[in-house]
């Protein structure tokens, strides 16, 4: 039978990635967007607003996949602004789809804030237990992750539907214009500091420089959610979703600095902030690019110094159970120095660093 499926927020890092996976596996693939001329050939576009209800209806009118992917979230100044809004993206598709009782299965992605809490009371309180596992509780308080599955759940329900929640860690991969892209950021970084003489400095906390850690490569996402919408095991379950391995960036951060031929500066021995070290230096990246030929010389668009703050400058250790996954027939692994060696030879082959 073909697989047809709507993702919501094509254009950003795990949305591409995952329309790549499924065009590879024979699908049709309906990109939704507000803004769509980014999008390749080989998705077809839907351009609509999720929190306007009406020019979402009108843009899926006549459209009944079989799969809808949430790969999207959108940012307001509180917590409990991100859960109105949040919430309101996905019950509005639900609302505009013309047969939402035709789903097959419903995917959203969320991430490790599930067990760290939002950022305005990020990693605060009590350390969390690691490693993390699906079968640990909701924090108190408010969580637009919380009210994301609530919707899903609820239409699910109700439509006949099943559904999927998958969790990474930080997403290391392709994609212009994400605006919580670590491993492009750490690459515009290396590359301003090779270009600059500025000294490499890692920025994270002392726990985030020493402690185990992993990441997600948004390749491993895509398969695990491909995998969850067509297998009878990932029905109706939340995921985790990491390489597979563990690192630490004492390690991994001399590696990454030789990848750009420069020499990692010592660690202070506390949290540098990288948005600040980047603060002013518009100019310089826009000479590089110019001089280099790149494709992007905006640097507020190949760089989002603030998430890696966030990210790196975590004072708590952040490790992630696989062993959900593995038990219900998800086996997939990706080297973690791969996954960040492959986007720096893809991001210098398009020209976004020189």
């Amino acid at each position: 039978m073909p697989q047809t499926a709507l993702i919501i927020g094509a254009t950003g890092l795990v949305g591409q990635n995952l329309a790549n996976r499924l065009l590879a596996e024979g699908w049709t693939v309906h990109g939704l967007a507000r803004r769509v001329e980014s999008l390749p050939d080989t998705i077809l576009p839907v351009q609509a607003d999720t929190l306007d209800p009406a020019s979402l209806r009108e843009a899926l009118a006549g459209l009944t996949p079989s799969h809808v992917f949430f790969t999207t979230w959108t940012r307001r100044d509180t917590e409990r602004e991100n859960c109105i809004a949040n919430a309101a993206m996905l019950r509005n598709v639900f609302e505009a789809l013309p047969h939402p009782e035709k789903l097959v299965h419903a995917s959203l992605v969320t991430g490790l804030k599930h067990y760290l809490g939002p950022f305005d009371a990020y990693a605060k309180g009590a350390p969390p237990v690691t490693p993390f596992r699906e079968s640990m509780g909701r924090l108190d308080g408010e969580n637009f992750y919380y009210a994301q599955e609530d919707v899903l759940f609820d239409a699910a329900a109700r439509h006949g539907f099943a559904w999927s929640v998958h969790r990474p860690h930080t997403v290391i991969g392709f994609a212009l214009g994400n605006l919580m892209n670590m491993g492009t950021t750490l690459a515009v970084y290396a590359s301003l500091c090779r270009e600059t003489g500025m000294p490499f400095v890692f920025p994270g906390s002392p726990v985030q420089w020493s402690a185990l850690t992993d990441v997600t490569d948004a390749r491993q996402l895509a398969h695990q959610i491909h995998w969850a919408a067509t297998s009878p095991a990932g029905r109706n379950e939340a995921f985790n979703i990491v390489n597979g391995d563990v690192f630490r960036w004492s390690t991994l951060w001399s590696e990454i600095a030789a990848w750009f031929g420069i020499e990692a500066a010592p660690y202070p021995g506390q949290a540098s902030s990288l948005e600040a070290m980047l603060a002013g230096k518009e100019g310089v990246w826009a000479e590089l690019a110019q001089r280099h030929g790149l494709a992007e010389s905006n640097l507020g668009r190949v760089a989002s110094p603030w998430h890696t703050d966030a990210d790196l400058g975590r004072p708590v250790e952040c490790v992630t159970d696989m062993g959900k996954s593995r038990a219900f027939g998800f086996t997939g692994y990706r080297d973690t120095r791969d996954s960040f060696g492959d986007l720096f030879s893809l991001l210098r082959a398009r020209k976004i660093i020189p």
